[in-house]
């Protein structure tokens, strides 16, 4: 483990920008994963629906609406953001 991993893990509410140009890719990608999901239009089966990501961009789930994939993320304690 080195010492962006920490960062990454504990998902710290606040980090400098210095500490922010530090992080590789990988430990980027991963800030945050346990508590922001987003989600975005797609077409499932002809009908638009919204998938919802993890911030790592992990697939865990869809909604038929906005405001439905917006609840569930809610409901498993993260915060949505929209991506279009």
């Amino acid at each position: 483990m080195n010492d962006h991993d920490s960062y990454a893990d504990e998902a710290p509410s606040f980090l400098s920008s210095q500490t922010l140009r530090s992080l590789s890719n990988r430990d980027f990608a991963r800030l945050g994963a346990d508590h922001v999901a987003y989600l975005r239009p797609v077409v499932m089966n002809g009908a638009v629906a919204f998938s919802i990501h993890a911030a790592d961009g992990t697939p865990i789930g869809a909604a038929p609406s906005a405001s439905l994939a917006a609840a569930a993320i809610r409901q498993h304690d993260m915060e949505p953001a929209s991506v279009h």
